[in-house]
């Protein structure tokens, strides 16, 4: 267990381990026979006793009991004297199976089973705990059961509160107390019971209680899992902020017939609006949330309300709740009038219904309004037009150098939400300055590994406050330094590293209209088009995970390639991206490109040289590889009529994927599937719209 090895048994052991195993299987034979047969004998409930003190973890015992149990109450005649006996019978098998094992999920859910049935006293539930919880104070099972027990007694969260405290008091290194803690303090908090209010009060006081551990042990690790918890509630909003949008407030959007251009001269060619003549509008939150539809969204123009919207959540793993959601605005519903600008405006959050996956409601109504300049009337493209072949070498790129080309930049524009709690701001500044400095003293004395972790945590809480004041990330460079430390004398942890250091080194990027600028080209081929087309160029940076999607929103064109990625996860909420590169990372699966389903403006994708296809499918990050789930709503007619002789499980997940893409352009070379010419034929035939595949132009 744990990366203990395991030691070969000696001569006498082995023979008794032999004998036990051998009295199980006798055991077992017997129950077996009576749970097939329905026989709820006292001579076969004996035999489930005797195998569950042997074996506590046989499930099907337990739930052979609980039949038991019903056939004996069904057989009392409602007896009351009778019923409570049986259940208290229930009672004594589960505390003699516990303490075989004390750590058994069936006994402890069991029990839990036969107390919610309520023939059973619970007075004596608390001192038999005790008992158990000296024997090992850190036992989850036990503190879950704890919870359950308060509940049913009504016992209230500050009496709780006070046990953490004494357990801690008795050990530190107790995770389990702390994090009961960390429970019960957030229910109080949230019913701002009376001294558990304010909340900057009771977080300071948590404050001095953890470093009191963490100082006295830094090696354990229980106090700082609590302390990462205390800079969590310091730092975030209860209540759900809307953080960004697109289209940006104050934008001035200028239509002239299949173009967009934005602000005032950035000559931008949408692809969604080139394409369809639909705008899309996206809203992104701090934090996931429900209720976003046109009853608490309102859309409207000097026309008039725009009705009919349906609000979409842009998330792979929920279609009720996302941080990033988004409509979308057809122009030529609206009867626009040409050489006229239109004020189009959306409020949020004027009548209830946005909330939090936490329950807090979106309490800060907010407008956000636009123009729109309606120059030439919108043309249909022409069928045959198909322009040219994307290129992601560096030589079709040209680095944008002056601010005056850089008005699509919206990083500087994000809604920062300074008008709310600034008050509250200033004390979260104070209070993360303070712990930094009492962990720069703690390092100077310790270099443990989770000190320096913690440090790199709490300057990036330090720079999100101060990024709402403009301040930009100040102790950028000294995180990314933390953290390759930290790579380098923790290499078991590396995947973990990575990921923060690559949220840390897109903040960095996307704190300031400076830092994003140097990172923004033009490509060459839309500016000989006329398009204006503008890349975000992110590549080579050793990035294995996306973030600061909010400063994104703009982007069309993206080229992440020669990085480490594995996971596209956030890419969704960019709605206007029509050219993505992710050629050389470690994307292994096509299911890992899950969120492109989403992106309805994608035409060109770029995924030379990943992992796809080396390695099994991937069922427990992704999406399920098989439409068999019922998860997926699969057209099997269609996957059947397509894929032919090919290899049904091989491309299960690529139908999932790219079934509803427009892609014209897609690059798969150095792939491990790429050269099977019936997958490649499979592609063709599932992307009617495909004019490119791996450079090479399609009859």
């Amino acid at each position: 267990m744990h990366g203990r090895p395991r030691k070969a048994l000696e001569p006498v052991d082995a023979a008794a381990q032999s004998a036990k195993t051998e009295k199980l299987r006798l055991l077992q034979s017997q129950f077996l026979a009576n749970h097939h047969n329905r026989i709820y004998s006292k001579e076969a409930l004996e035999i489930s006793v005797r195998l569950l003190e042997i074996n506590p973890e046989s499930y099907t015992a337990w739930n052979y009991r609980k039949l038991a149990v019903e056939h004996l109450v069904s057989q009392s005649e409602s007896n009351p004297d009778t019923i409570k006996s049986i259940f208290d019978e229930e009672l004594k098998v589960v505390e003699s199976a516990l303490r075989q094992n004390f750590k058994s999920y069936g006994a402890w859910h069991h029990r839990k089973w036969v107390l919610s049935k309520g023939y059973s006293s619970i007075d004596n539930e608390l001192r038999l705990l005790d008992r158990f919880q000296k024997a090992d104070p850190r036992n989850f099972h036990a503190w879950n059961y704890r919870r359950f027990v308060c509940a049913l007694m009504k016992r209230s969260d500050e009496d709780e509160l006070n046990y953490t405290e004494k357990m801690i008091g008795t050990n530190f290194s107790n995770y389990s107390a702390w994090h009961n803690r960390s429970v019960l303090l957030s229910n109080l908090m949230k019913r701002e019971v009376e001294g558990h209010f304010p909340k900057e009060k009771v977080l300071e006081e948590e404050y001095n209680l953890v470093q009191n551990a963490l100082f006295t042990d830094p090696d354990d690790q229980s106090g700082w899992f609590y302390h990462l918890w205390l800079i969590d509630q310091t730092v975030k909003s209860d209540a759900p902020v809307l953080v960004s949008s697109w289209p940006f407030p104050g934008s001035h959007i200028t239509l002239k017939g299949n173009k967009c251009l934005h602000d005032h001269g950035s000559s931008i060619s949408y692809p969604s609006l080139l394409d369809t003549g639909i705008i899309p509008l996206i809203l992104c939150f701090n934090q996931a949330v429900e209720g976003i539809e046109s009853s608490t969204v309102a859309v409207k123009s000097e026309l008039g309300i725009v009705e009919d919207l349906i609000w979409k959540s842009l998330s792979t793993n929920s279609l009720n709740t996302a941080q990033v959601w988004v409509t979308y605005l057809n122009l030529r519903n609206l009867k626009l009038q040409m050489s006229r600008s239109y004020l189009i405006e959306i409020s949020i959050g004027h009548s209830e219904g946005i909330m939090s996956s936490s329950g807090y409601h979106y309490s800060r109504p907010s407008e956000i309004s636009f123009k729109l300049f309606v120059e030439t009337a919108f043309t249909e493209p022409a069928e045959d037009q198909v322009g040219k072949m994307i290129s992601w070498e560096n030589d079709n790129f040209q680095k944008i150098e002056h601010f005056q080309e850089a008005d699509f930049i919206m990083s500087d524009r994000i809604i920062t939400g300074n008008d709310y709690i600034p008050a509250i701001s200033n004390w979260c500044a104070e209070t993360i300055g303070n712990e930094i400095n009492s962990f720069r003293v703690l390092l100077s004395e310790s270099d443990c590994k989770i000190g320096k972790l913690t440090l790199a945590r709490l300057l990036t809480a330090y720079d999100s406050i101060s990024s709402a004041h403009d301040k930009g990330m100040v102790h950028s460079e000294e995180i990314l330094e933390l953290y390759a430390d930290l790579l380098k004398f923790d290499p078991t942890h590396s995947s973990y590293y990575k990921d923060e250091r690559s949220l840390v080194l897109l903040r960095q990027i996307t704190s300031t209209r400076e830092s994003l600028l140097q990172y923004c080209h033009h490509d060459r081929n839309s500016i000989e088009t006329n398009d204006g087309y503008v890349c975000l160029r992110l590549q080579n940076l050793s990035l294995s995970r996306m973030g600061s999607i909010e400063s994104l929103l703009w982007v069309q064109m993206l080229d992440l390639g020669h990085n480490e990625l594995k996971s596209i996860e956030g890419l969704e909420a960019m709605q206007l991206l029509a050219c993505l590169n992710l050629g050389h990372n470690k994307i292994g699966t096509f299911t890992a490109l899950g969120p492109l389903r989403l992106l309805k403006s994608l035409k060109v994708l770029n995924i030379t040289h990943n992992e796809i296809g080396s390695r099994s499918v991937d069922t427990t990050r992704y999406l399920c590889s098989s439409p068999l789930s019922h998860t997926e709503e699969f057209d099997c007619d269609l996957f059947e009529s397509l894929s032919g002789d090919v290899s049904a499980p091989s491309m299960w997940e690529a139908f999932l994927v790219f079934k509803s893409l427009n892609l014209k352009q897609l690059d798969i070379t150095g792939n491990a599937f790429a050269g099977d010419n019936k997958i490649r034929s499979f592609l063709v035939k599932l992307l009617p719209t495909l004019k490119w595949l791996d450079g090479e132009a399609l009859p």
